[in-house]
């Protein structure tokens, strides 16, 4: 794996610091990691990257947050046949059912298994950072990541 994506939105940091652990697990597994917050991302940029990550906090009744991170989702969605993809964000209620629904969303089309495994090593190591890190503690951690 060459570059991997980690367009994140975040409203009070919490994200924004799982998404900076994303990006370091990535590079201590010796790929190269892009940190985006999602208005600076680009939907074409990610069609041609084998390998990306996405984060967002569960917001409002558990929901993608609705001005910037659903809307690039959404037109994203199109295109993940054949990706890597990695999903990630926090909530403080509810049972995490934001995080299922996004991952069905993006399930739909996915990717090789052997691939799969490669991501999931190298985020193993950013969930340990997750876990550990304080600023978090008050909040639920869930990263998915899938192939088929």
């Amino acid at each position: 794996m060459s570059k991997i994506s980690v367009v994140y939105w975040s409203q009070t940091g919490n994200t924004q610091a799982m998404a900076e652990a994303v990006a370091e697990g990535i590079k201590a597994a010796g790929a190269e990691a892009e940190l985006l917050e999602v208005g600076a991302a680009s939907v074409d940029a990610l069609k041609g990257e084998k390998a990306f990550a996405l984060g967002c906090p569960a917001m409002g009744s558990e929901v993608l947050e609705e001005c910037e991170m659903e809307p690039f989702v959404a037109e994203l969605e199109p295109h993940v046949s054949g990706k890597v993809i990695a999903l990630f964000g926090s909530y403080d209620w509810g049972d995490g059912e934001w995080m299922r629904e996004w991952v069905d969303r993006m399930k739909a089309e996915a990717l090789q298994l052997s691939e799969m495994k490669a991501l999931s090593a190298i985020l193993s190591l950013t969930l340990k950072a997750l876990r550990s890190a304080r600023s978090l503690e008050r909040s639920c951690c869930r990263l998915k990541c899938y192939g088929k």
